[in-house]
């Protein structure tokens, strides 16, 4: 198949684009101008040059393609100014999926996030029970303009569906794994274990994935997913406290897991401290607020349907650490 990918430079994005290279497709990228292109080194690919919002370079690109996969997003738990963030994941996505109906691509694939799904809940006896893509987030779930400017891009989505566009939704979990350049929240949580710059933890959770079995995951929706469902993209045995996930990390590296569990009304003042002087210094604060009011939930999920359906892959999130772990050190990021 002939293959468009946006949010090619990114860590799903380029993780997918190897993927996809591998598996004897052809891949046409839109990469903007001065990108940082490392995570795609050695892939060989159609590069186009843009960006979300030149409707007529979107046509050009699109032009003779099977798929489609919108990965492309603009992701950051702070900014002074919110509204670049909507004009990405709002319009930018309207764009990509109205012109990719248009060009007649078979198989439309949007990256969302499981942020866009409701939050587990409990059930009698007090356990609690990972969501699935049934259970609808609350007003009060999409509680930072990241989340609600990616539920706004899925309305838009399921609108397009209703108009006969052959979209697909993929809800990637956490993913670990090679290629994350930037790197994102997730790798960065990584490389400051690694370098041994985390004295504390907060008591959350999350649901773990290799990134290689998101990328073969958008794939496989292509290939076998419903047009206007949803699919999580995470791993059956993921969902971690955070305790567990350091506790790996340390069998990994040898390292010793930091043993303070911040309590949560701290960190939740630190986040305000830090956030408020990031408004006056303009730089991102060293610890979001949003991102501590999110880890005040365990954001477990599970995935039986893309599982059931697709045949998601199932890597050991052990494995996806270790291969973060190798990449990370190998690319230089750790502190000898």
């Amino acid at each position: 198949m002939r293959c468009f990918v946006t949010g090619a430079t990114g860590f799903v994005g380029s993780n997918l684009v190897h993927e996809l290279l591998a598996q004897g497709h052809e891949v046409r990228a839109l990469v903007r101008p001065g990108s940082d292109t490392r995570a795609l080194a050695g892939a060989k690919f159609e590069r186009v040059e843009g960006d979300l919002f030149d409707r007529e370079t979107l046509r050009d690109a699109l032009y003779g393609c099977d798929w489609c996969f919108h990965v492309a997003a603009a992701y950051a738990l702070w900014m002074r100014n919110y509204r670049p963030m909507y004009a990405v994941n709002v319009t930018g996505t309207q764009n990509v999926l109205e012109i990719a109906g248009a060009m007649g691509c078979s198989r439309i694939i949007y990256t969302s996030t499981v942020g866009c799904i409701g939050l587990p809940q409990r059930d009698a006896q007090g356990h609690l029970l990972p969501s699935d893509e049934t259970v609808p987030a609350t007003p009060q779930q999409l509680g930072n303009p990241y989340k609600r400017s990616k539920w706004q891009a899925e309305q838009i989505a399921l609108s397009l569906v209703r108009k006969g566009l052959p979209i697909v939704i993929v809800n990637p979990t956490a993913p670990v794994g090679p290629r994350d350049v930037k790197p994102t929240p997730t790798g960065r949580f990584i490389v400051d274990f690694l370098n041994g710059r985390m004295p504390a933890y907060v008591d959350t959770g999350l649901n773990w994935i290799h990134v290689r079995d998101v990328a073969q995951g958008h794939i496989l929706a292509a290939k076998r997913g419903r047009v206007g469902e949803r699919y999580i993209l995470g791993h059956a045995e993921g969902n971690w406290t955070m305790q567990q996930t350091l506790e790996v990390l340390a069998q990994l590296t040898g390292r010793p897991a930091p043993r303070w569990r911040m309590p949560w009304f701290v960190a939740l003042l630190a986040a305000g401290l830090s956030t408020g002087l990031a408004h006056v210094t303009g730089r991102p604060p060293a610890v979001p607020l949003a991102g501590v009011r999110m880890a005040r939930y365990k954001m477990w999920f599970n995935p039986a349907k893309a599982i059931r359906e697709l045949d998601l892959p199932q890597t050991p999130p052990e494995q996806a650490f270790a291969d973060a772990i190798e990449w990370f050190r190998a690319n230089g990021y750790v502190k000898r």
